[in-house]
């Protein structure tokens, strides 16, 4: 028993080709990659506001870091 085509019920305008847009696509091609150089961290909105950079946010943590290094006298 075959089963028969159905019409996806999609959002891609009719005049795209789906066929060519993926035509010569690997799938996971970068994924090693993306596994190896990403390290995301979702901030809340009130942290992302005060620092709304990453190179603030790198900035602020490498600070706290070095703070963190400092010798405490009790």
């Amino acid at each position: 028993m075959k089963n028969k085509a159905t019409k996806l019920n999609d959002e891609l305008r009719p005049e795209y080709d789906l066929n060519q847009l993926l035509k010569g696509a690997v799938r996971g091609k970068y994924v090693q990659q993306y596994q190896e150089g990403t390290n995301l961290v979702l901030l809340e909105p009130d942290v992302a506001e005060a620092f709304p950079t990453p190179e603030a946010v790198n900035k602020a943590l490498r600070l706290v870091m070095q703070l963190s290094q400092i010798p405490s006298s009790h």
